[in-house]
């Protein structure tokens, strides 16, 4: 049996149960056509994107390529629960008026100018994932930005759309900072937090830097705000802004707890979720502490109100429709075939780098059109199965092309993520918010300024990867 076909036989976990597709259809053509037709359609932007996904969902199940089962199976249950925790969490913080406070604070610091608003909000984004998660962190920095913009009566697109790049590459940076990077930190035994911190984080600011000249070119030079308006901002008073002021004492109590969940949960077995669940939980109850029945059930409505359903459902079918190509063995076929790459070569430098790239830019352009945490959860068994199967064959990787290769994965799919609108779970939250408040982001348009920005980092992350560790 040739290398290739051992990564086809063992390169992704085994599915609960084999598709059976009606007609006796091939499951991958099945798979790959639902996959197709939504994605066109959701790009076409005629339609509810959670309406799309939700009937592409639905048509895996129909047509057999899932079983209900399978297909509830292949929802990040992890992910949902995080968002819908969170949401709760900004929805009841948001009526303490903390978040203007917050956007007039960051406007005066900069003395009110678009630009350097843009560039302290899009660092602190970089720096607020790289310590929490992305999703997170776009959770409290997009009302903030929308408040801003609004009273600045600038576009807030530039905004959002420099705080969806640097969520991603923000959350790069560390363990925790990304999906795919909790993935690889919990499946690879010999990745640590610190490995994150010491060999991944070092080329974050570079490609921060990188990405704020495109956008100070197309946008940047643009934003001008008249005088009036900064002044406005500048002679607002922070203080003021605060409406409840014992609401925000409960929930930065929260806030508190939930970040330090965030930090110390991992370790003790506590997933995101859970976390994100009881903080909004403990935060409703604080909440409606002296509030008659009839208030407390009043108020628990409004704020469920409050949260993005659209984009909650939307994660939904999208996990399902994913999972269908998973389940049909696309992804996995995908990640064989880079592996593949190294039949052949007997030199660890020469395959290191190969499979390095390979794996590096596949998982890039995967990430920009599919959810990265399938994906990276099909790699990592199959990148495991090629590391034991190269040490068979007497060309076992040093410590350093091993890291390499997860380094590329991590590097590949966190900054993939800002290739479309829907390559990421930060990205689709922005966009919920920016379309409820009047503002949406349309995929193409994204598309056109997002996915060179992505070639370029990938180009630097490349480059890093390659001279530091090849």
């Amino acid at each position: 049996m040739n290398f290739l076909a051992m990564l086809l036989q063992h390169g992704a976990p085994a599915s609960a149960e084999a598709p059976h597709v009606v007609f006796g259809l091939d499951p991958l053509w099945v798979a790959g056509g639902i996959f197709v037709i939504t994605y066109a359609v959701i790009m076409a932007e005629r339609f509810n994107r959670a309406v799309v996904a939700m009937l592409g969902g639905g048509a895996m199940i129909l047509l057999g390529v899932h079983t209900q089962e399978t297909a509830i199976a292949g929802i990040d249950w992890n992910t949902i629960g995080l968002l819908t925790g969170m949401m709760i969490i900004v929805a009841v913080t948001r009526r303490s008026g903390v978040f203007q406070f917050l956007a007039v604070w960051s406007a005066k610091k900069v003395k009110a100018s678009p630009w350097g608003i843009l560039v302290m909000l899009g660092i602190v984004t970089a720096l607020l994932s790289a310590m929490l998660d992305n999703v997170t962190t776009v959770l409290l920095i997009a009302p903030v930005t929308l408040l801003i913009t609004e009273e600045l009566e600038v576009p807030p697109y530039p905004f959002l759309f420099a705080e969806i790049m640097f969520s991603n590459i923000g959350g790069t940076a560390t363990l925790i900072g990304d999906p795919p990077n909790i993935l690889i930190g919990s499946l690879v035994d010999s990745i640590s937090f610190n490995d994150f911190l010491t060999e991944v984080a070092p080329i974050v600011p570079v490609i921060i830097v990188a990405t704020l000249l495109p956008i100070w070119l197309i946008w940047g030079r643009k934003l001008k705000a008249t005088p009036e308006a900064r002044q406005r901002v500048m002679d607002f008073r922070e203080k003021e802004a605060i409406k409840d002021a014992k609401l925000l004492k409960k929930s930065l109590l929260v806030l508190v707890l939930v970040l330090t969940g965030f930090i110390f949960g991992h370790p003790a077995g506590l997933e995101p979720a859970t976390v994100a669940m009881m903080g909004a939980a403990l935060l409703l109850l604080l909440d409606n502490l002296g509030r008659t029945v009839d208030e407390k059930s009043e108020n628990v409505h409004h704020t469920s109100g409050e949260v993005e359903w659209v984009t909650i459902f939307f994660f939904v079918g999208l996990f399902v429709i994913v999972g269908g190509l998973e389940q049909a063995g696309a992804l996995n076929i995908l990640a064989s075939h880079v592996v593949g790459l190294t039949d052949g070569i007997n030199d660890t430098g020469t395959i290191s780098s190969v499979l390095a790239m390979s794996i590096m830019w596949v998982s890039a352009i995967a990430s920009s059109v599919v959810d990265n945490i399938p994906f990276v959860a099909t790699m990592i068994p199959t990148i495991h199965e090629a590391l034991e199967q190269l040490a068979a064959a007497g060309n076992e990787l040093n410590h350093a092309e091993e890291h390499a290769i997860w380094w590329s994965l991590s590097l590949g799919a966190c900054l993939g993520g800002n290739g479309s609108l829907i390559g990421a779970s930060a990205n689709l939250i922005v966009a919920g918010f920016s379309e409820r408040a009047g503002h949406p982001i349309r995929f193409l348009g994204f598309l056109k300024a997002a996915f060179p920005m992505m070639i370029l980092s990938v180009l630097i992350a490349s480059a890093y990867v390659y001279l530091r560790f090849l």
